[in-house]
């Protein structure tokens, strides 16, 4: 059975960064981080294909995110810098093996693997 386990999240300062980890192994075609803050939907906030190593950010989520992954380790990482408080939520990590990625529409696709989080929460 596939399990995905995020760890990294704390509390830091506006300006300040963070590392999350999320371990898990299995045929993954694509992997990512999304967050979700509490009465709010989820927000994708990057992607990784396994394959080739190709990384999608939406929006303007490149400039201070970075995603990138271990095969050894088995481990997806989620580099971010200079954090708001707008950062602020659950993190959750994601993974699919299905093509095209499952993780493009996550919600239309129930076959995805998730994470239980990790809280990052970023004061002013």
């Amino acid at each position: 059975q596939v399990q995905l386990r995020e760890s990294g999240g704390g509390s830091v300062q506006t300006g300040g960064s963070l590392r999350l980890s999320c371990v898990g192994s299995g045929d993954f075609y694509c992997m990512g981080w999304f967050r979700q803050v509490a009465g709010q939907g989820r927000e994708e906030v990057a992607r990784f294909y396994t394959n080739d190593g190709t990384t999608y950010y939406p929006g303007s989520m490149r400039v201070r995110f970075a995603i990138s992954h271990d095969e050894d380790k088995d481990t997806l990482f989620l580099q971010m810098n200079n954090l708001t408080p707008e950062d602020s939520g659950m993190y959750y990590c994601a993974a699919s093996e299905t093509r095209p990625c499952g993780l493009v529409r996550p919600d239309s696709n129930p076959d995805n693997y998730w994470g239980r989080g990790t809280q990052v929460t970023v004061s002013s």
